[in-house]
């Protein structure tokens, strides 16, 4: 409240606007209106502003809205004395400093005042000089008793702060003194530990460490008090109290810092802060993982990485002792019908079974190793001789021999075993393994279920199929495919009505390959698809060309490998094919195998459906051969069965063959078409046609030819019969 006409004085305008946190806002009581209009003028500074007020009321009216740094208050006051105003600050414990000027002559003024709380008391009439110097130091004590609380302030804050992260840390928080026993520990090691904190109080560290680790601790304390490190970082494994069935220990990783007298020129060592987090679960973590890395997570048995580690130390150890030792490679004989019809899960728990078997049937010292899919590996160390390495091949052959139960019944499983020795097949671990591995597939390309040492031999044939698939990968590009037409000759009609395509391999080195020995390679390693593919192009091709040349009737026949069939467009592949090239569906015919037919009937079936719908025919070649059914036969539409060379053979000489009456049966009562392979001899095609066969292919009419060469077959009229 000011008097009319009189407004709030405040410093001089800058062009930079103050803090309002560093002005100092001083409040003038006096009931003199020149005098209290004139001490803003007389205490005017940059950073000072001011209200002014002439009675007891109005000063506390002015109090009770905003705080002063500063009151210049007057003794006598139209409404009491500025001691009430005193009376009041002590009341409502504010903390501005007061000035009291009066013209009181009385010591008992200034007395009272002082005893109230006044910073100064000044006499008028007054010196401006000495109300200025007394406002400046009443201010400047202000302003020191300010930030000395703001620095208390920020103190006890911070000090709460630190207090709350200490005590609320998840980590063990701890302080030792310089006989390493606890003199600070936060309440992290109740939960961590179940220990009370007063109880550990003077206790010494070590006393929570495990025996196993006490020396090392006793060794860290010391060389921290002797000054020669900064501090440490360990891993320490820290007692926890008796309590349920909790583990014993934790592991801790432990920081610790020493901690030194500043006053002392020499540094002295007063104790050590130390920092301890749980990490058990990291330990545990780092343990599973260190597991995974080394070990097959379905079998739990040691993985490719950890065996080999183990051969390679146990080669070291036969080096020294001029000792022998074997390594085994199994590979579980036809287990990916079990994975087909039972699914993986059974195939799962059908691996686990063997592994378990395998290693009821070795040494204590032996290593049993998961490769990967149904491939194990077997270290034997310290064996005497070959007869060692047998016996135990035998024991795991027999240990298979008792059926697995399955969810879907019973399965008996098989091994086929290969062996090789140190140092006789190789003094590596990589030869060891390599050789074993040969040796094994040697078993099962025998029959399986066995077992066979490694032999040189072996690694001749494997080194000649290694170079036969590198040869093979470039073939395509290097035009060294070719085929060769072999003429299909009805004797009634005394006329070449069809050819099939037969594949050979130009290979610049070993000459003409024939299909028996590369079609497997190029099955494996995946290039089957695109040889097919040059195959049904080269053949609809030259097909197309005889057709021009006036051949219409001829009909094409090739072979089609049973990866071919697992494609989803191998119907799309043909149709586009004979459509690029014009050729009537009805004069292509595919020839599958019995052994496609019966491994796959559902997805065969309906391929082999799908290209008799779109006019293609379909041959099972070798008929007769394999595990035919006449089931197989109502489930695929084939168009024609061939007889295999087998039993045309077995004609010399005779004139009846029961097995190739019935195969002619079975083709009249299907509505199929007969051809006749391998015949070599004019009584073979008489016999043949007595039983009931027209069509024929063989030596006798005419043998696998170019191209330019069949053209002029086709046009002949085949030898008499």
């Amino acid at each position: 409240m000011v008097i009319p006409g009189e407004k709030p004085f405040y410093q001089p305008q800058t062009d930079t606007e103050p803090n309002p946190e560093t002005i100092s806002r001083i409040l003038v009581v006096d009931d003199d209106v020149a005098l209290r209009r004139s001490v803003p003028h007389i205490l005017v500074q940059e950073g000072r502003s001011f209200d002014l007020c002439g009675s007891v009321a109005e000063a506390i009216e002015f109090l009770s809205v905003k705080p002063y740094d500063l009151i210049l208050l007057d003794y006598r006051l139209p409404d009491g004395t500025g001691l009430a105003v005193l009376d009041w600050l002590g009341s409502a414990d504010r903390e501005e400093a007061v000035i009291m000027i009066s013209g009181e002559d009385a010591i008992d003024a200034a007395i009272g005042a002082l005893r109230r709380g006044a910073d100064d008391f000044v006499r008028k009439p007054y010196h401006v000089a000495q109300l200025q110097r007394a406002v400046q130091s009443a201010l400047h004590k202000t302003a020191l008793e300010r930030a000395n609380r703001v620095m208390s302030e920020k103190l006890r804050a911070s000090e709460r702060l630190h207090r709350y992260l200490v005590e609320s840390s998840p980590d063990l928080i701890f302080t030792l003194d310089a006989e390493g026993r606890f003199s600070y520990i936060n309440p992290r090691i109740e939960d961590l530990l179940g220990h009370e904190r007063r109880q550990l109080i003077r206790r010494p560290f070590v006393s929570l460490i495990m025996p196993e680790d006490v020396e090392r601790v006793h060794n860290l304390l010391k060389t921290q008090q002797s000054g020669r490190t900064p501090g440490f970082s360990q891993e320490l494994r820290l007692r926890r109290a008796q309590s349920g069935n909790m583990p014993g220990h934790i592991t801790v990783s432990l920081q610790g810092i020493p901690m030194r007298n500043r006053d002392d020129p020499a540094g002295r060592y007063v104790g050590l802060y130390g920092v301890a987090r749980d990490i058990s679960e990291r330990k545990r973590a780092e343990e599973i993982i260190s597991f995974q890395a080394y070990h097959d997570q379905l079998t739990r048995l040691p993985n490719r990485i950890l065996f080999r580690d183990r051969l390679e130390l146990a080669i070291a150890q036969a080096q020294r002792k001029n000792g022998t030792l074997a390594v085994m490679f199994i590979d579980v004989d036809r287990f990916k019908l079990v994975n087909d019809t039972y699914g993986h899960a059974s195939g799962d728990s059908l691996l686990r079974g063997i592994a378990s078997r395998l290693s009821s049937s070795l040494r204590r010292g032996d290593t049993l190793a998961r490769l990967g899919g149904d491939e194990f590996t077997v270290l034997l160390p310290d064996i005497a001789d070959a007869e060692d390495a047998e016996i135990i091949a035998r024991k795991i052959l027999w240990a298979l021999e008792e059926p697995f139960q399955l969810d879907h019944g019973e399965f008996r499983a098989t091994a086929s075993v290969g062996i090789a020795l140190y140092p006789r097949d190789g003094e590596s671990a990589e030869a060891l393994t390599q050789h074993a591995d040969l040796a094994m597939y040697q078993v099962k390309r025998c029959g399986k279920n066995n077992f066979r040492f490694f032999a040189p031999e072996l690694n001749a044939h494997h080194q000649e199929r290694i170079e036969i698939e590198n040869d093979l990968r470039s073939a395509l590009d290097r035009n060294q495919f070719e085929l060769y037409y072999q003429p299909q000759i009805s004797l009634s009609r005394q006329r070449v009505v069809g050819v099939e395509a037969l594949l050979r391999w130009n290979h610049p080195d070993k000459g003409v390959v024939g299909p028996d020995t590369f079609i497997p390679v190029a099955e494996e390693v995946g290039m089957i698809g695109d040889i097919s593919r040059w195959v049904l192009e080269t053949a609809c091709q030259q097909l197309a060309d005889w057709r021009a040349a006036g051949f219409d009737e001829l009909k094409m026949s090739l072979n089609l490998a049973p990866h071919d069939f697992d494609r989803e467009n191998i119907v799309e592949m043909v149709t586009n094919c004979i459509g690029h090239y014009r050729i009537p569906a009805s004069k292509l015919e595919l020839e599958i195998t019995e052994s496609m037919m019966m491994q796959d009937t559902v997805g065969v079936a309906a391929k082999v459906r799908e290209l008799r719908q779109a006019g293609i025919g379909v041959a099972i070649d070798d008929f007769g051969t394999g595990y035919s059914a006449l089931a197989y036969l109502q489930k695929l539409p084939v168009s024609v069965l061939k007889i295999d060379r087998s039993f045309v053979r077995d004609l010399d000489g005779l004139m009846t063959n029961p097995i190739i009456s019935a195969i002619t049966g079975i083709a009249k009562g299907f509505g199929m078409q007969i051809i006749a392979e391998g015949v070599e001899h004019a009584q073979q095609a008489r016999t043949l046609r007595a039983l009931g066969c027209d069509v024929m292919q063989g030596f006798f009419f005419g043998c696998p030819l170019k191209a330019d060469e069949a053209l002029s077959l086709i046009g002949s009229t085949p030898r008499a019969v």
